[in-house]
């Protein structure tokens, strides 16, 4: 490899890295601002459980609100920081195929009718990243957490984990009440 490619390429793996850490951190605030107003604005962590319930959530809604408000909090974190990334990606990819099935399914795919797109949007994105890996500016390559670079082994803990643990919320706990003529 000559100089100047060995320093072009350096350059670009710079500039990539910058842009995997400023998608990241929008990524991760994204989720974790949704956590935050759960527990902390509008109907707060009672409000969410009350609307938990009346969409069917078993065995009660102030279990799921606490568990989802803890999830997207502490997956939008890690995802932000850079930590655990093809977890905390398989987190984000898990919240979004529960609310796309709890409660935009019914309304089709396009997000202007409250669909489902913009939560497909978000897991695909946060498995992407999982499997482009979280970039130099991440406490995984501070640490030298290398399944967070190993672009298959990431994007298959992403997908494989989240539509296992979403797969499985949803038939283990949702029970939606029947539909009123």
């Amino acid at each position: 490899m000559t100089p100047v490619l060995a320093a072009t390429l350096a350059e670009q793996a710079d500039q990539l890295d910058a842009i995997t850490l400023v998608v990241r951190l929008f990524l991760g605030f994204t989720l974790a601002f949704h956590g935050y107003w759960k527990f902390f604005q509008g109907g707060k962590i009672a409000g969410t459980a009350a609307w938990f319930d009346s969409m069917g959530m078993k065995p009660n809604g102030k279990i799921h609100a606490l568990l989802a408000a803890s999830t997207e909090l502490g997956c939008g974190i890690l995802v932000a920081v850079g930590f655990l990334t093809p977890l905390a990606a398989a987190g984000y990819v898990s919240l979004m195929i529960v609310a796309a099935w709890t409660v935009h399914r019914y309304n089709g795919y396009r997000s202007g009718i409250d669909g489902w797109e913009y939560n497909s949007v978000l897991a695909v994105f946060a498995a992407f990243l999982a499997a482009v890996g979280p970039g130099r500016h991440s406490l995984d390559h501070a640490f030298e957490l290398t399944f967070s670079f190993e672009p298959l082994t990431a994007f298959a803990i992403a997908i494989g984990v989240g539509v296992a643990g979403g797969v499985g919320l949803i038939a283990g706990c949702y029970r939606p009440p029947a539909k009123k003529d």
